[in-house]
C-alpha cells in the first residue's frame, strides 16, 4: 500500500485562523476539522485567508486532522463590460 492509497481527500472552507499555520475549516458535510499547510504551500508562501475554498487530505485514523494541500481560486470577475 502507498501512502496515496490511504488518503481521504476532502474540501472545505477556512473559518479560523489559528497561530502556528493551522486553520479550523468546515467539511461540506458540516464537520470541521483542525487544518494545517503542507510544506510545499509553506516554502511557496501561500496565503490562506478566512473564508477561502481548500482542498485537503486526511489520515482514516484520524479524522479530526487535515493538511491542506491547495487554495482554490477565486472566481475573477469577468471583463465584459471592461471597455464597453
Amino acid at each position: 500500500m502507498t501512502k496515496e492509497e490511504g488518503k481521504i481527500k476532502v474540501d472545505g472552507l477556512v473559518i479560523e485562523a489559528l497561530p502556528g499555520t493551522q486553520f479550523r475549516v468546515r467539511l461540506d458535510n458540516g464537520h470541521e476539522v483542525l487544518a494545517y499547510l503542507s510544506g510545499k504551500m509553506r516554502k511557496h508562501y501561500i496565503r490562506i485567508l478566512l473564508g477561502d475554498h481548500v482542498s485537503m487530505e486526511m489520515s482514516p485514523y484520524d479524522l479530526t486532522r487535515a493538511r491542506i494541500t491547495f487554495r482554490q481560486r477565486k472566481n475573477a470577475p469577468t471583463s465584459s463590460s471592461v471597455g464597453s
